[in-house]
């Protein structure tokens, strides 16, 4: 189950209030090692950015459905980085 996050001014504090460091994480787009987001043309895509290459991108049609793929993503590598889960 994820939180029920609707746009990345709430997905920011989210990951405030369950103290994800945000070395791991970028909402403005584009930031090398980083999982990131951005708008896109036509939605939200959510990606590791590794030297301007978009890994992994997943395009979303609205910011909430981007929001929550973003806290999946983030669960992922809390949980390989420092061993950690949250409840999301």
């Amino acid at each position: 189950m994820t939180a029920d996050v609707r746009n990345r001014n709430e997905l920011k504090e989210f990951l405030k209030a369950h103290l994800v460091p945000s070395r791991i994480y970028n909402l403005k787009g584009a930031r090398n090692a980083r999982i990131c987001m951005e708008k896109a043309a036509n939605g939200f895509d959510v990606f590791f950015s590794d030297h301007r290459q978009k890994v992994g991108l997943l395009h979303f049609a609205t910011e909430s459905e981007a929001c929550r793929a973003m806290i999946g993503e983030i669960q992922k590598v809390m949980q390989v980085m420092y061993g950690l889960k949250f409840a999301a």
